[in-house]
């Protein structure tokens, strides 16, 4: 068990890992991201030579040739919530990702280790397929191991081989709205209208009745994974007190002081920013909670750990 460093910033994944951990002995793994019809997602964890034919997983899948492709980035970062290039199965470890399903390359078993990524590229790790699936059971989830390469016939008589790794549950995402733009024959996915992948933001400011609003009059809701309405939750709240605080200063009118100061623009000047470093605090979040969490389950070795139900 080691961890190896890659250069940062390196989107290419197996190529860079490949010249700076290719002398340690371990197995290069890619790691894939997909989605069904149904908008049903499965990640793929295989060796790197191993050769995955999405017409015929989707078939072992019972979902006909068509009926996987790539899941887009959105996906990554709502449900996975890592940015690209970073699908790993230490993803399913959050909440938003439970129902996600994971296919494993049964070479995996045939390694001493493999590397993945824990949640962030710049890095990489090395574990055995034995303490991969104590990580899966302490979060709820079976390991399952298939042949990626296998090409049973499926009809009749030959049901689909993968069709219990089909996940029950959909997502929901505003990908979906502009991907597939409300066709007639889309397939009906009976979800709930109460149940969304992330959860709403109901922020209702309590306004003084004289005055400026005072900081406990907006309260930050977003929990949740969507740095953009945390930014913009944030900016919120923080330019009426700089208006307030000014325009006390100054004696001017807040109405005038937004005019001279041109705050809008600047509001929208200063989002890309703040979700930029939010983002970076978010990833180094998890990096150090995996990190820390993955080091007591290895000094534990997972004894008397509660599953994720």
């Amino acid at each position: 068990r080691f961890q190896a460093p890659r250069p940062p910033g390196c989107a290419d994944g197996r190529g860079s890992e490949a010249k700076h951990v290719g002398n340690f002995g371990g197995a290069l793994t890619k790691n894939l991201l997909l989605k069904d019809k149904k908008h049903r997602l499965y990640i793929v964890s295989a060796l790197a030579d191993t050769k995955v034919d999405m017409k015929i997983l989707s078939q072992r899948l019972g979902l006909g040739k068509g009926g996987v492709r790539m899941a887009p980035e959105e996906n990554l970062r709502q449900v996975l919530q890592v940015p690209l290039g970073c699908v790993t199965p230490f993803a399913l470890f959050n909440e938003s990702a439970s129902a996600v399903s994971l296919l494993l390359d049964q070479g995996l078993k045939s390694k001493q280790s493999c590397y993945f990524h824990p949640l962030t590229n710049d890095v990489t790790i090395a574990l055995s397929s034995s303490n991969l699936d104590k990580f899966l059971l302490s979060i709820g989830k079976q390991p399952a191991y298939v042949d990626l390469e296998a090409s049973p016939v499926v009809g009749k008589d030959n049901p689909p081989d993968l069709a219990d790794l089909v996940p029950s549950g959909a997502f929901c995402s505003s990908e979906e709205s502009v991907e597939n733009p409300t066709p007639k024959d889309a397939p009906q996915v009976n979800v709930p209208k109460e149940k969304t992948c992330l959860p709403e933001v109901k922020a209702k400011p309590k306004v003084q009745n004289k005055g400026a609003e005072s900081s406990e009059s907006k309260v930050l809701t977003n929990n949740g994974p969507n740095v953009e309405i945390f930014a913009s939750d944030v900016l919120e709240v923080i330019f009426p007190l700089f208006l307030s605080e000014a325009s006390k200063k100054l004696n001017i009118k807040q109405e005038e002081l937004t005019q001279i100061l041109k705050l809008d623009d600047f509001k929208r000047r200063a989002a890309p920013d703040l979700e930029s470093v939010t983002n970076m605090f978010k990833n180094m979040a998890y990096t150090a909670g995996f990190h820390a969490g993955f080091d007591t389950m290895l000094k534990s070795g997972l004894g008397g750990m509660p599953s994720r139900k």
